[in-house]
Protein backbone atom coordinates (compact mmCIF):
# COMPACT_ATOMS: atom_id res chain seq x y z
CA UNK A 1 0.00 0.00 0.00
CA UNK A 2 2.93 2.02 0.80
CA UNK A 3 4.41 1.76 -2.41
CA UNK A 4 1.54 2.95 -4.69
CA UNK A 5 0.88 5.86 -2.35
CA UNK A 6 4.23 6.71 -3.59
CA UNK A 7 3.40 5.95 -6.57
CA UNK A 8 0.42 8.60 -6.78
CA UNK A 9 2.03 10.76 -5.08
CA UNK A 10 4.61 11.15 -7.48
CA UNK A 11 2.63 11.14 -10.21
CA UNK A 12 0.74 13.97 -8.63
CA UNK A 13 4.13 15.99 -8.19
CA UNK A 14 4.92 15.31 -11.87
CA UNK A 15 2.22 16.82 -13.15
CA UNK A 16 2.24 19.73 -10.76
CA UNK A 17 5.79 20.29 -11.80
CA UNK A 18 4.31 20.34 -15.42
CA UNK A 19 1.73 22.40 -14.69
CA UNK A 20 4.11 25.11 -13.10
CA UNK A 21 6.34 24.96 -15.53
CA UNK A 22 4.19 26.48 -18.00
CA UNK A 23 3.67 29.95 -16.52
CA UNK A 24 7.70 30.03 -15.31
CA UNK A 25 8.33 29.12 -18.96
CA UNK A 26 6.07 31.84 -20.94
CA UNK A 27 7.60 34.64 -17.74
CA UNK A 28 10.63 33.56 -19.52
CA UNK A 29 9.96 33.71 -23.42
CA UNK A 30 8.34 37.12 -22.43
CA UNK A 31 11.87 38.29 -20.57
CA UNK A 32 13.72 37.39 -23.73
CA UNK A 33 11.07 38.67 -26.21
CA UNK A 34 11.87 42.11 -25.10
CA UNK A 35 15.33 41.30 -25.01
CA UNK A 36 15.15 40.01 -28.60
CA UNK A 37 13.35 43.34 -29.90
CA UNK A 38 16.56 44.98 -29.81
CA UNK A 39 18.45 42.41 -31.90
CA UNK A 40 15.56 41.53 -34.19
CA UNK A 41 15.92 45.28 -35.64
CA UNK A 42 19.98 44.24 -36.51
CA UNK A 43 19.31 40.92 -37.66
CA UNK A 44 16.19 42.10 -40.22
CA UNK A 45 19.08 43.77 -41.69
CA UNK A 46 20.80 40.90 -41.88
CA UNK A 47 18.35 38.07 -42.78
CA UNK A 48 17.92 40.41 -45.95
CA UNK A 49 21.25 40.52 -47.17
CA UNK A 50 21.14 36.42 -46.20
CA UNK A 51 18.10 36.26 -48.54
CA UNK A 52 19.68 38.31 -51.57
CA UNK A 53 22.46 35.93 -51.87
CA UNK A 54 20.50 32.67 -51.07
CA UNK A 55 17.90 33.62 -54.15
CA UNK A 56 21.41 34.46 -56.26
CA UNK A 57 22.86 31.03 -55.42
CA UNK A 58 21.76 28.03 -57.27
CA UNK A 59 19.03 25.54 -55.48
CA UNK A 60 20.37 22.55 -54.09
CA UNK A 61 19.16 19.21 -56.54
CA UNK A 62 16.12 17.75 -55.75
CA UNK A 63 16.21 13.92 -53.99
CA UNK A 64 16.67 11.38 -56.74
CA UNK A 65 13.48 9.13 -57.41
CA UNK A 66 14.61 5.05 -56.90
CA UNK A 67 13.58 3.80 -60.26
CA UNK A 68 13.75 -0.23 -60.62
CA UNK A 69 16.30 -1.65 -62.43
CA UNK A 70 15.87 -4.75 -64.59
CA UNK A 71 17.80 -7.62 -63.82
CA UNK A 72 20.26 -8.76 -66.14
CA UNK A 73 21.88 -12.48 -66.68
CA UNK A 74 24.86 -12.59 -66.00
CA UNK A 75 25.66 -16.49 -67.31
CA UNK A 76 24.62 -19.27 -69.36
CA UNK A 77 20.46 -19.22 -69.75
CA UNK A 78 18.22 -20.16 -72.35
CA UNK A 79 15.16 -17.40 -71.85
CA UNK A 80 15.24 -14.30 -70.09
CA UNK A 81 12.09 -11.94 -69.60
CA UNK A 82 11.57 -8.50 -67.67
CA UNK A 83 9.28 -6.81 -69.56
CA UNK A 84 10.96 -3.64 -68.88
CA UNK A 85 10.64 -2.48 -72.43
CA UNK A 86 6.96 -1.68 -72.08
CA UNK A 87 6.24 -4.00 -75.21
CA UNK A 88 5.25 -7.40 -75.88
CA UNK A 89 8.34 -7.73 -78.41
CA UNK A 90 9.15 -11.78 -78.45
CA UNK A 91 6.10 -12.67 -77.71
CA UNK A 92 3.15 -14.19 -80.05
CA UNK A 93 -0.73 -13.99 -79.42
CA UNK A 94 -2.86 -16.97 -80.27
CA UNK A 95 -5.11 -16.37 -82.93
CA UNK A 96 -6.55 -20.44 -82.58
CA UNK A 97 -9.36 -21.74 -81.39
CA UNK A 98 -10.13 -24.36 -78.77
CA UNK A 99 -12.19 -27.58 -80.27
CA UNK A 100 -15.01 -29.07 -79.08
CA UNK A 101 -16.69 -26.08 -77.05
CA UNK A 102 -19.11 -23.02 -78.32
CA UNK A 103 -17.81 -21.34 -80.86
CA UNK A 104 -18.75 -17.62 -78.12
CA UNK A 105 -15.71 -19.18 -75.79
CA UNK A 106 -13.50 -21.01 -78.18
CA UNK A 107 -11.49 -17.62 -79.57
CA UNK A 108 -8.30 -16.84 -76.93
CA UNK A 109 -9.73 -13.17 -77.33
CA UNK A 110 -7.68 -12.22 -73.37
CA UNK A 111 -6.16 -9.50 -73.20
CA UNK A 112 -2.34 -9.03 -72.12
CA UNK A 113 -0.17 -5.76 -71.25
CA UNK A 114 2.60 -4.38 -70.32
CA UNK A 115 2.67 -2.12 -67.56
CA UNK A 116 3.03 -1.52 -63.86
CA UNK A 117 1.47 -3.16 -61.59
CA UNK A 118 -1.51 -1.41 -59.55
CA UNK A 119 0.55 -0.81 -56.12
CA UNK A 120 3.82 -0.90 -57.59
CA UNK A 121 6.46 -0.26 -55.12
CA UNK A 122 9.24 0.30 -57.53
CA UNK A 123 8.58 2.90 -60.48
CA UNK A 124 9.37 1.67 -63.46
CA UNK A 125 8.64 -2.00 -63.20
CA UNK A 126 7.14 -3.54 -65.71
CA UNK A 127 5.25 -7.49 -66.11
CA UNK A 128 3.12 -8.97 -68.63
CA UNK A 129 -0.79 -8.68 -67.10
CA UNK A 130 -3.18 -11.08 -67.81
CA UNK A 131 -5.92 -8.38 -68.22
CA UNK A 132 -9.26 -9.73 -69.16
CA UNK A 133 -11.67 -12.03 -67.00
CA UNK A 134 -13.81 -15.29 -68.00
CA UNK A 135 -11.86 -15.68 -71.19
CA UNK A 136 -8.97 -17.93 -73.33
CA UNK A 137 -5.61 -16.49 -72.93
CA UNK A 138 -2.53 -17.79 -75.19
CA UNK A 139 0.67 -15.97 -75.70
CA UNK A 140 4.06 -17.64 -76.26
CA UNK A 141 7.69 -17.04 -76.92
CA UNK A 142 10.75 -19.00 -78.63
CA UNK A 143 13.94 -19.49 -76.02
CA UNK A 144 17.15 -18.26 -77.32
CA UNK A 145 18.21 -22.24 -78.24
CA UNK A 146 15.97 -25.68 -77.49
CA UNK A 147 16.66 -26.94 -74.18
CA UNK A 148 18.16 -30.58 -74.32
CA UNK A 149 18.17 -33.27 -71.16
CA UNK A 150 21.57 -34.37 -70.59
CA UNK A 151 23.90 -33.91 -68.12
CA UNK A 152 22.41 -30.46 -66.76
CA UNK A 153 19.79 -29.93 -64.22
CA UNK A 154 16.70 -27.31 -65.50
CA UNK A 155 15.91 -24.29 -63.60
CA UNK A 156 12.67 -22.66 -64.37
CA UNK A 157 11.19 -19.63 -62.76
CA UNK A 158 9.18 -16.48 -63.11
CA UNK A 159 7.46 -14.47 -60.79
CA UNK A 160 3.43 -14.01 -60.21
CA UNK A 161 1.22 -11.82 -57.97
CA UNK A 162 -2.85 -11.93 -57.93
CA UNK A 163 -3.13 -8.41 -57.81
CA UNK A 164 -7.08 -8.78 -57.44
CA UNK A 165 -7.36 -11.86 -55.82
CA UNK A 166 -7.71 -15.18 -57.47
CA UNK A 167 -11.12 -16.75 -57.34
CA UNK A 168 -10.68 -19.63 -59.79
CA UNK A 169 -8.15 -20.11 -62.39
CA UNK A 170 -4.41 -20.71 -63.01
CA UNK A 171 -1.29 -18.96 -63.80
CA UNK A 172 0.87 -21.42 -64.43
CA UNK A 173 3.49 -21.76 -67.43
CA UNK A 174 4.17 -24.48 -70.27
CA UNK A 175 7.18 -25.40 -71.54
CA UNK A 176 6.24 -26.20 -75.12
CA UNK A 177 7.78 -29.33 -76.85
CA UNK A 178 10.36 -28.74 -79.98
CA UNK A 179 8.55 -30.45 -82.82
CA UNK A 180 8.28 -29.50 -87.28
CA UNK A 181 5.19 -28.13 -86.85
CA UNK A 182 5.11 -25.71 -83.96
CA UNK A 183 3.40 -22.55 -84.71
CA UNK A 184 3.19 -20.09 -81.97
CA UNK A 185 0.19 -18.43 -83.17
CA UNK A 186 -1.65 -21.89 -83.22
CA UNK A 187 -1.06 -22.37 -79.95
CA UNK A 188 -3.86 -24.20 -77.85
CA UNK A 189 -4.36 -26.16 -75.16
CA UNK A 190 -3.70 -29.39 -76.75
CA UNK A 191 -0.48 -28.46 -77.84
CA UNK A 192 2.30 -30.78 -77.15
CA UNK A 193 4.00 -29.47 -73.67
CA UNK A 194 7.45 -31.41 -71.76
CA UNK A 195 6.86 -29.79 -68.50
CA UNK A 196 3.90 -27.59 -67.25
CA UNK A 197 4.68 -26.11 -63.80
CA UNK A 198 2.78 -23.27 -60.98
CA UNK A 199 0.18 -22.06 -59.51
CA UNK A 200 -3.44 -22.65 -59.63
CA UNK A 201 -6.58 -22.40 -57.91
CA UNK A 202 -10.24 -23.33 -58.01
CA UNK A 203 -12.81 -23.39 -55.13
CA UNK A 204 -10.38 -24.43 -51.43
CA UNK A 205 -8.50 -26.22 -53.81
CA UNK A 206 -4.65 -24.44 -53.56
CA UNK A 207 -2.38 -26.43 -56.03
CA UNK A 208 0.93 -25.98 -57.71
CA UNK A 209 1.16 -28.34 -60.28
CA UNK A 210 4.53 -29.98 -61.74
CA UNK A 211 3.53 -31.82 -64.62
CA UNK A 212 6.01 -33.82 -67.10
CA UNK A 213 4.57 -35.47 -69.94
CA UNK A 214 6.64 -38.88 -70.78
CA UNK A 215 7.33 -40.82 -73.38
CA UNK A 216 6.77 -44.46 -73.32
CA UNK A 217 9.03 -46.69 -75.05
CA UNK A 218 7.52 -49.35 -76.17
CA UNK A 219 4.30 -47.60 -77.46
CA UNK A 220 5.71 -44.05 -78.06
CA UNK A 221 3.38 -42.71 -76.61
CA UNK A 222 3.01 -39.46 -74.16
CA UNK A 223 1.26 -39.80 -70.64
CA UNK A 224 1.19 -37.20 -68.04
CA UNK A 225 3.01 -37.44 -64.61
CA UNK A 226 1.71 -35.66 -62.11
CA UNK A 227 3.92 -34.85 -58.85
CA UNK A 228 3.25 -35.48 -55.50
CA UNK A 229 0.79 -32.68 -53.43
CA UNK A 230 2.65 -30.44 -51.36
CA UNK A 231 2.48 -30.91 -47.51
CA UNK A 232 3.10 -27.07 -47.27
CA UNK A 233 0.05 -25.10 -46.98
CA UNK A 234 -0.10 -22.64 -50.34
CA UNK A 235 -3.12 -20.49 -48.79
CA UNK A 236 -1.52 -17.38 -48.41
CA UNK A 237 1.03 -17.37 -51.48
CA UNK A 238 -2.84 -17.03 -52.97
CA UNK A 239 -4.22 -14.58 -51.00
CA UNK A 240 -1.80 -12.25 -49.50
CA UNK A 241 -1.59 -10.45 -52.79
CA UNK A 242 2.65 -9.98 -52.93
CA UNK A 243 4.84 -11.04 -55.29
CA UNK A 244 5.95 -14.69 -55.21
CA UNK A 245 8.80 -16.27 -57.10
CA UNK A 246 8.02 -20.02 -58.57
CA UNK A 247 11.49 -22.06 -59.33
CA UNK A 248 11.49 -25.48 -60.34
CA UNK A 249 14.64 -27.55 -59.89
CA UNK A 250 15.14 -30.57 -62.17
CA UNK A 251 18.38 -32.73 -61.74
CA UNK A 252 20.06 -35.36 -64.45
CA UNK A 253 19.24 -37.69 -60.81
CA UNK A 254 16.19 -37.59 -61.53
CA UNK A 255 15.01 -35.63 -58.14
CA UNK A 256 13.21 -32.53 -58.40
CA UNK A 257 12.61 -29.96 -56.16
CA UNK A 258 9.76 -27.13 -56.10
CA UNK A 259 10.36 -23.75 -54.16
CA UNK A 260 8.66 -20.72 -53.78
CA UNK A 261 10.41 -17.69 -52.59
CA UNK A 262 13.64 -19.85 -52.33
CA UNK A 263 11.88 -21.90 -50.13
CA UNK A 264 11.70 -25.83 -50.60
CA UNK A 265 7.82 -26.78 -50.46
CA UNK A 266 8.06 -29.91 -52.21
CA UNK A 267 10.32 -32.61 -53.20
CA UNK A 268 10.74 -36.30 -54.04
CA UNK A 269 12.19 -38.36 -57.16
CA UNK A 270 10.45 -38.84 -60.86
CA UNK A 271 10.89 -42.51 -60.38
CA UNK A 272 8.84 -42.49 -56.81
CA UNK A 273 6.72 -39.40 -56.31
CA UNK A 274 5.05 -38.76 -59.67
CA UNK A 275 1.60 -40.69 -59.96
CA UNK A 276 0.98 -42.41 -62.17
CA UNK A 277 4.43 -44.12 -62.11
CA UNK A 278 6.69 -43.59 -64.68
CA UNK A 279 7.31 -47.23 -65.10
CA UNK A 280 4.24 -49.76 -65.12
CA UNK A 281 4.55 -53.06 -63.04
CA UNK A 282 6.33 -56.15 -64.14
CA UNK A 283 3.21 -58.31 -63.49
CA UNK A 284 -0.30 -57.45 -63.88
CA UNK A 285 -3.61 -59.98 -63.29
CA UNK A 286 -4.25 -62.76 -66.01
CA UNK A 287 -7.64 -60.96 -67.57
CA UNK A 288 -8.36 -64.27 -68.90
CA UNK A 289 -8.68 -66.05 -65.77
CA UNK A 290 -12.00 -66.57 -64.10
CA UNK A 291 -13.09 -67.68 -60.04
CA UNK A 292 -13.88 -71.66 -60.50
CA UNK A 293 -17.96 -72.31 -59.60
CA UNK A 294 -16.59 -74.13 -56.54
CA UNK A 295 -14.46 -71.70 -54.75
CA UNK A 296 -15.41 -71.09 -51.25
CA UNK A 297 -14.81 -67.78 -49.99
CA UNK A 298 -16.76 -67.89 -46.51
CA UNK A 299 -14.97 -67.82 -43.31
CA UNK A 300 -18.24 -68.56 -41.60
CA UNK A 301 -21.07 -71.16 -41.77
CA UNK A 302 -24.28 -72.21 -39.72
CA UNK A 303 -23.26 -75.22 -38.32
CA UNK A 304 -24.91 -78.06 -39.90
CA UNK A 305 -25.58 -80.17 -36.63
CA UNK A 306 -27.14 -77.26 -34.50
CA UNK A 307 -30.86 -78.05 -33.28
CA UNK A 308 -33.04 -76.10 -32.06
CA UNK A 309 -33.98 -76.50 -28.36
CA UNK A 310 -37.36 -77.98 -27.42
CA UNK A 311 -38.73 -74.91 -25.10
CA UNK A 312 -37.64 -72.66 -27.92
CA UNK A 313 -40.38 -70.10 -28.78
CA UNK A 314 -40.34 -68.10 -31.31
CA UNK A 315 -43.97 -66.83 -31.33
CA UNK A 316 -43.17 -65.14 -27.91
CA UNK A 317 -44.04 -61.39 -27.81
CA UNK A 318 -41.39 -59.23 -27.22
CA UNK A 319 -43.34 -56.84 -24.97
CA UNK A 320 -46.18 -57.69 -22.83
CA UNK A 321 -48.56 -56.12 -20.13
CA UNK A 322 -47.19 -55.34 -16.72
CA UNK A 323 -50.14 -57.38 -14.73
CA UNK A 324 -48.66 -55.68 -11.64
CA UNK A 325 -49.93 -52.03 -12.61
CA UNK A 326 -52.52 -50.58 -10.73
CA UNK A 327 -54.32 -47.81 -12.11
CA UNK A 328 -53.41 -44.75 -10.69
CA UNK A 329 -56.54 -42.88 -8.14
CA UNK A 330 -57.92 -39.83 -9.57
CA UNK A 331 -57.63 -41.27 -13.21
CA UNK A 332 -60.39 -39.88 -15.18
CA UNK A 333 -61.91 -42.54 -17.63
CA UNK A 334 -64.84 -40.26 -19.01
CA UNK A 335 -62.80 -37.15 -19.67
CA UNK A 336 -61.33 -37.40 -23.51
CA UNK A 337 -57.45 -36.60 -23.32
CA UNK A 338 -58.06 -33.80 -26.34
CA UNK A 339 -60.85 -31.58 -26.50
CA UNK A 340 -61.97 -28.60 -29.76
CA UNK A 341 -60.98 -25.75 -29.01
CA UNK A 342 -63.99 -23.86 -27.98
CA UNK A 343 -62.52 -20.45 -28.24
CA UNK A 344 -61.69 -21.28 -32.07
CA UNK A 345 -63.78 -19.20 -34.90
CA UNK A 346 -63.98 -20.43 -38.39
CA UNK A 347 -62.37 -18.22 -40.66
CA UNK A 348 -64.96 -15.99 -42.87
CA UNK A 349 -62.84 -17.75 -46.32
CA UNK A 350 -63.39 -21.04 -45.27
CA UNK A 351 -65.29 -22.69 -48.32
CA UNK A 352 -67.04 -25.78 -47.37
CA UNK A 353 -67.34 -27.13 -50.79
CA UNK A 354 -63.79 -26.88 -51.63
CA UNK A 355 -61.77 -27.17 -48.06
CA UNK A 356 -65.02 -29.52 -46.85
CA UNK A 357 -66.64 -29.27 -43.36
CA UNK A 358 -64.78 -27.13 -40.81
CA UNK A 359 -63.64 -28.85 -37.17
CA UNK A 360 -61.81 -26.48 -34.37
CA UNK A 361 -58.43 -27.77 -34.02
CA UNK A 362 -57.61 -29.85 -31.00
CA UNK A 363 -55.76 -28.80 -27.51
CA UNK A 364 -55.24 -30.47 -24.54
CA UNK A 365 -58.22 -30.65 -22.35
CA UNK A 366 -57.54 -28.49 -19.16
CA UNK A 367 -59.09 -31.25 -16.86
CA UNK A 368 -56.52 -33.47 -17.32
CA UNK A 369 -53.65 -30.95 -16.28
CA UNK A 370 -54.26 -31.53 -12.47
CA UNK A 371 -55.14 -35.55 -13.05
CA UNK A 372 -52.57 -38.08 -13.16
CA UNK A 373 -54.67 -39.03 -16.61
CA UNK A 374 -57.86 -39.25 -18.73
CA UNK A 375 -59.31 -41.51 -21.32
CA UNK A 376 -59.51 -45.33 -21.11
CA UNK A 377 -56.43 -46.66 -18.66
CA UNK A 378 -54.24 -49.57 -19.97
CA UNK A 379 -51.93 -51.33 -18.49
CA UNK A 380 -48.20 -50.16 -19.40
CA UNK A 381 -46.17 -52.75 -21.91
CA UNK A 382 -42.65 -54.08 -20.11
CA UNK A 383 -40.36 -56.75 -21.91
CA UNK A 384 -41.27 -60.30 -21.96
CA UNK A 385 -38.58 -62.23 -19.72
CA UNK A 386 -39.76 -64.88 -22.20
CA UNK A 387 -38.69 -63.51 -25.42
CA UNK A 388 -36.14 -65.64 -27.21
CA UNK A 389 -36.61 -64.15 -30.90
CA UNK A 390 -35.99 -66.13 -33.99
CA UNK A 391 -34.01 -69.47 -33.38
CA UNK A 392 -30.96 -69.15 -35.57
CA UNK A 393 -27.50 -71.98 -36.16
CA UNK A 394 -24.79 -70.90 -34.36
CA UNK A 395 -21.63 -70.00 -36.77
CA UNK A 396 -18.31 -72.19 -36.76
CA UNK A 397 -15.36 -72.00 -38.83
CA UNK A 398 -15.78 -73.03 -42.46
CA UNK A 399 -13.76 -76.17 -43.27
CA UNK A 400 -13.71 -75.71 -47.10
CA UNK A 401 -12.70 -71.90 -46.60
CA UNK A 402 -9.96 -71.31 -49.47
CA UNK A 403 -9.97 -67.72 -48.90
CA UNK A 404 -10.51 -64.50 -51.05
CA UNK A 405 -9.79 -65.72 -55.14
CA UNK A 406 -7.52 -63.23 -57.34
CA UNK A 407 -6.67 -64.11 -60.78
CA UNK A 408 -3.43 -64.79 -61.03
CA UNK A 409 -0.53 -63.05 -62.09
CA UNK A 410 1.09 -63.40 -65.73
CA UNK A 411 3.98 -61.29 -67.34
CA UNK A 412 3.41 -57.48 -68.08
CA UNK A 413 2.97 -57.66 -71.93
CA UNK A 414 3.69 -53.91 -72.01
CA UNK A 415 6.28 -53.71 -69.36
CA UNK A 416 9.55 -51.29 -69.45
CA UNK A 417 11.70 -49.94 -67.16
CA UNK A 418 13.10 -46.22 -67.55
CA UNK A 419 15.55 -45.22 -65.22
CA UNK A 420 16.35 -41.84 -66.67
CA UNK A 421 12.46 -40.17 -66.76
CA UNK A 422 15.12 -36.29 -66.44
CA UNK A 423 15.39 -37.12 -70.25
CA UNK A 424 12.56 -35.78 -71.17
CA UNK A 425 11.37 -33.99 -74.62
CA UNK A 426 13.27 -30.71 -75.81
CA UNK A 427 11.06 -27.76 -75.37
CA UNK A 428 12.07 -24.67 -77.32
CA UNK A 429 9.16 -22.03 -76.30
CA UNK A 430 7.85 -21.26 -72.94
CA UNK A 431 3.84 -20.15 -73.31
CA UNK A 432 0.55 -19.15 -71.08
CA UNK A 433 -2.30 -20.52 -71.70
CA UNK A 434 -4.82 -19.39 -69.32
CA UNK A 435 -8.84 -19.31 -68.23
CA UNK A 436 -9.14 -17.28 -65.29
CA UNK A 437 -12.15 -15.69 -63.66
CA UNK A 438 -10.18 -13.54 -62.13
CA UNK A 439 -8.06 -10.33 -63.91
CA UNK A 440 -5.27 -8.40 -63.36
CA UNK A 441 -2.47 -11.11 -62.92
CA UNK A 442 0.82 -10.00 -62.92
CA UNK A 443 3.60 -11.99 -64.64
CA UNK A 444 7.50 -10.77 -64.53
CA UNK A 445 10.81 -11.90 -64.40
CA UNK A 446 10.37 -14.96 -66.67
CA UNK A 447 14.33 -17.21 -66.25
CA UNK A 448 15.08 -20.59 -67.85
CA UNK A 449 19.01 -21.70 -67.11
CA UNK A 450 21.02 -24.70 -66.25
CA UNK A 451 23.08 -22.68 -63.84
CA UNK A 452 21.40 -22.50 -60.19
CA UNK A 453 23.89 -19.40 -59.18
CA UNK A 454 22.82 -17.44 -62.24
CA UNK A 455 19.41 -18.36 -61.61
CA UNK A 456 19.54 -17.36 -57.54
CA UNK A 457 21.77 -13.54 -58.77
CA UNK A 458 18.84 -13.02 -61.70
CA UNK A 459 15.95 -13.68 -58.31
CA UNK A 460 18.10 -11.51 -55.73
CA UNK A 461 18.34 -8.99 -58.42
CA UNK A 462 14.31 -8.82 -59.54
CA UNK A 463 12.24 -10.33 -56.92
CA UNK A 464 14.76 -9.47 -54.25
CA UNK A 465 14.52 -6.06 -55.14
CA UNK A 466 10.48 -6.65 -55.24
CA UNK A 467 10.57 -8.47 -51.67
CA UNK A 468 12.47 -5.27 -49.84
CA UNK A 469 10.39 -2.76 -51.50
CA UNK A 470 7.54 -4.42 -50.31
CA UNK A 471 8.53 -5.35 -46.38
CA UNK A 472 9.59 -1.24 -45.97
CA UNK A 473 6.16 -0.26 -47.55
CA UNK A 474 4.42 -2.66 -44.93
CA UNK A 475 2.26 -1.19 -42.76
CA UNK A 476 2.78 -1.15 -38.18
CA UNK A 477 1.91 -3.96 -36.39
CA UNK A 478 -1.72 -1.82 -35.11
CA UNK A 479 -2.81 -1.71 -39.02
CA UNK A 480 -1.67 -5.34 -39.31
CA UNK A 481 -3.92 -6.23 -36.67
CA UNK A 482 -6.55 -3.75 -37.62
CA UNK A 483 -6.46 -5.26 -41.18
CA UNK A 484 -6.89 -9.34 -39.42
CA UNK A 485 -9.82 -8.49 -37.38
CA UNK A 486 -11.73 -6.40 -40.33
CA UNK A 487 -10.93 -10.10 -42.05
CA UNK A 488 -11.85 -12.20 -39.12
CA UNK A 489 -13.93 -10.34 -36.29
CA UNK A 490 -13.65 -12.73 -33.54
CA UNK A 491 -9.90 -11.50 -33.35
CA UNK A 492 -11.48 -8.58 -31.30
CA UNK A 493 -12.46 -10.69 -28.42
CA UNK A 494 -8.96 -11.94 -28.45
CA UNK A 495 -7.76 -8.40 -28.28
CA UNK A 496 -9.67 -7.23 -25.61
CA UNK A 497 -8.71 -10.43 -23.62
CA UNK A 498 -5.39 -9.49 -24.46
CA UNK A 499 -4.94 -6.28 -24.22
CA UNK A 500 -7.83 -4.63 -22.29
CA UNK A 501 -7.97 -7.14 -19.51
CA UNK A 502 -4.29 -6.73 -18.62
CA UNK A 503 -4.91 -2.80 -18.65
CA UNK A 504 -7.90 -3.09 -16.35
CA UNK A 505 -6.10 -5.06 -13.95
CA UNK A 506 -2.90 -2.85 -13.77
CA UNK A 507 -5.76 0.20 -12.57
CA UNK A 508 -7.29 -1.63 -10.29
CA UNK A 509 -3.78 -2.98 -9.08
CA UNK A 510 -2.70 0.33 -8.37
CA UNK A 511 -5.55 2.43 -7.93
CA UNK A 512 -7.57 0.33 -5.33
CA UNK A 513 -6.58 -1.61 -1.88
CA UNK A 514 -7.46 -2.38 1.58
CA UNK A 515 -6.71 0.33 4.20
CA UNK A 516 -4.70 -0.87 7.33
CA UNK A 517 -7.41 -1.33 10.07
CA UNK A 518 -7.03 0.17 13.63
CA UNK A 519 -8.62 -3.36 15.40
CA UNK A 520 -5.93 -5.15 13.89
CA UNK A 521 -2.75 -3.77 14.87
CA UNK A 522 -1.05 -7.15 15.43
CA UNK A 523 -0.58 -7.16 11.51
CA UNK A 524 2.06 -4.37 12.28
CA UNK A 525 4.54 -6.80 14.05
CA UNK A 526 4.40 -9.57 11.42
CA UNK A 527 6.89 -7.38 9.30
CA UNK A 528 9.85 -7.67 11.39
CA UNK A 529 11.21 -9.95 13.26
CA UNK A 530 12.13 -8.05 16.61
CA UNK A 531 10.42 -9.27 20.05
CA UNK A 532 6.97 -7.42 20.25
CA UNK A 533 4.63 -7.10 23.41
CA UNK A 534 1.35 -9.29 22.98
CA UNK A 535 -1.90 -6.82 22.04
CA UNK A 536 -3.26 -8.66 24.70
CA UNK A 537 -0.84 -7.73 27.47
CA UNK A 538 -1.09 -4.00 25.94
CA UNK A 539 -5.08 -3.82 26.38
CA UNK A 540 -4.31 -5.11 30.09
CA UNK A 541 -2.12 -2.79 30.60
CA UNK A 542 -4.26 0.05 29.43
CA UNK A 543 -7.09 -1.35 31.30
CA UNK A 544 -4.83 -1.17 34.69
CA UNK A 545 -3.66 2.59 34.08
CA UNK A 546 -7.60 3.65 33.63
CA UNK A 547 -8.44 1.77 37.14
CA UNK A 548 -5.53 3.95 38.91
CA UNK A 549 -7.65 6.60 39.23
CA UNK A 550 -9.79 5.11 40.47
CA UNK A 551 -8.38 3.28 43.04
CA UNK A 552 -6.82 6.48 44.65
CA UNK A 553 -10.03 7.65 44.65
CA UNK A 554 -11.73 5.18 47.12
CA UNK A 555 -8.42 4.82 49.29
CA UNK A 556 -9.12 8.61 50.17
CA UNK A 557 -12.46 7.46 51.13
CA UNK A 558 -11.31 4.26 53.12
CA UNK A 559 -8.69 6.57 54.96
CA UNK A 560 -11.28 8.76 56.48
CA UNK A 561 -12.96 5.35 58.47
CA UNK A 562 -11.88 3.66 61.63
CA UNK A 563 -8.76 1.50 62.20
CA UNK A 564 -10.62 -1.77 61.32
CA UNK A 565 -11.31 -0.74 58.18
CA UNK A 566 -7.79 0.57 57.56
CA UNK A 567 -6.36 -2.69 58.18
CA UNK A 568 -8.58 -4.52 56.12
CA UNK A 569 -8.59 -2.42 53.32
CA UNK A 570 -4.98 -2.88 53.56
CA UNK A 571 -5.03 -6.58 53.52
CA UNK A 572 -7.36 -6.08 50.46
CA UNK A 573 -5.19 -3.97 48.77
CA UNK A 574 -2.37 -6.86 49.38
CA UNK A 575 -4.61 -9.32 48.15
CA UNK A 576 -5.23 -7.88 44.75
CA UNK A 577 -1.83 -6.56 44.16
CA UNK A 578 -1.14 -10.33 44.72
CA UNK A 579 -3.55 -11.11 42.01
CA UNK A 580 -2.47 -9.14 39.49
CA UNK A 581 0.78 -9.82 39.47
CA UNK A 582 -0.29 -13.51 39.10
CA UNK A 583 -2.63 -12.77 35.93
CA UNK A 584 0.48 -10.64 34.45
CA UNK A 585 2.71 -14.14 34.77
CA UNK A 586 0.08 -15.83 33.20
CA UNK A 587 0.03 -13.28 30.32
CA UNK A 588 3.28 -13.21 29.77
CA UNK A 589 3.98 -17.08 30.11
CA UNK A 590 1.31 -17.26 27.45
CA UNK A 591 2.75 -15.42 25.09
CA UNK A 592 4.14 -16.84 22.37
CA UNK A 593 7.25 -14.56 21.99
CA UNK A 594 8.27 -15.44 25.97
CA UNK A 595 8.13 -19.32 25.33
CA UNK A 596 11.30 -20.61 25.04
CA UNK A 597 12.24 -23.25 22.06
CA UNK A 598 12.90 -26.31 22.72
CA UNK A 599 15.83 -28.06 22.24
CA UNK A 600 16.09 -31.52 20.12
Amino acid sequence: MELKMRLCVALLSLSLCLLLMGPVRAQEEEADDMEMDVEDAIDDMQEEDIEEEEQKAPAPPSAPTVTYKAPEPMGEHYFAEAFDKGTLQGWVLSQAKKDGIDEDIAKYDGKWEVEEMQDSKLPGDKGLVLKSKAKHHAISALLLRPFTFDTKPLIVQYEVNFQTGIDCGGAYVKLLSQTPDLDLEEFVDKTPYTIMFGPDKCGEDYKLHFIFRHKNPKTGEFEEKHAKKPDSDLRSYYTDKKTHLYTLVLNPDNTFEILIDQTVVNSGSLLNDVTPPVNPPAEIEDPDDHKPEDWDERPKIQDPDAVKPEDWDEDAPAKIADEDAVKPDGWLDDEPEYISDPDAVKPEDWDEDMDGEWEAPQIPNPVCETAPGCGAWERPMIDNPNYKGKWKSPMIDNPNYQGVWKPRKIPNPDFFEDLHPFRMTPFSAVGLELWSMSSDIFFDNFFITSDRNVAERWANDGWGLKKAAEGAAEPGLVNQMITAAEERPWLWIVYVLTVALPLVLIIVFCCTGKKSSASTPAAKYKKTDEPQPDVKEEAEEEEAKDEEPEAKKSEEEDSTGDGDGDDTAENGDKDDNTSNEKSEDDILRRSPRNRKSRKD
